[in-house]
């Protein structure tokens, strides 16, 4: 007989859990945080259905989802990595370029990034980012282990909660002082 696994994404996206922790978090007045629509031309669209059927992406997105927590923007981006190393391939300059003027603003820019290898997630700030960014940009490695991140930022879900990155906004707003 089959059991069902109780851990991981239970065949739901990592956006899909991000978007029910942001609608928690909106019901409970504890922060606004919205999707950003990827920009599309539609090409062809089904006269009948008026659906599109072929589009292209107008420019780059900048990050998947940007708001407000208690005062304070912020706007990150959600990654999945199915290995013990991530890609800095999967960061785009675009969205580094972004968050440095983001945090220039006196917002906070993050990556939520999710190991499900492991079953873990990785709030990884920008200034960390920016550390992996530059090594890879100036010949150094191309992606960076799990061993090389701040054990302080994994976490895992909670009751209630699938992705509760508040918590970890809040460690990072108490290391900034």
């Amino acid at each position: 007989m089959a059991t069902w696994n109780s851990r991981g994404l239970r065949g739901s996206t990592l956006e899909d859990l991000v978007n029910t922790t942001n609608d928690i978090y909106l019901n409970n007045h504890l922060a606004l945080i919205q999707k950003v629509p990827t920009p599309i031309t539609p090409i062809n669209i089904d006269k009948q259905s008026r659906h599109i059927t072929l589009a292209y992406f107008d420019k780059k997105s900048t990050v998947d989802y940007i708001g407000v927590v208690q005062g304070i923007p912020v706007c990150f981006d959600a990654k999945e990595c199915t290995k013990d190393t991530f890609p800095m391939q999967n960061i785009h300059e675009h969205q580094m370029e972004f968050m440095k003027e983001f945090e220039r603003q006196e917002g906070i820019a993050f990556f939520l990034i999710y190991f499900s290898n492991k079953d873990r997630f990785y709030y990884l700030r920008y200034e960390e980012a920016k550390k992996f960014w530059d090594r890879a940009q100036n010949g150094g490695r191309k992606s960076f282990r799990l061993d090389e991140l701040d054990e302080t930022f994994f976490f895992g879900e909670r009751p209630g909660l699938m992705v509760p990155y508040l918590d970890m906004i809040q460690q990072d707003l108490n290391n900034r002082g």
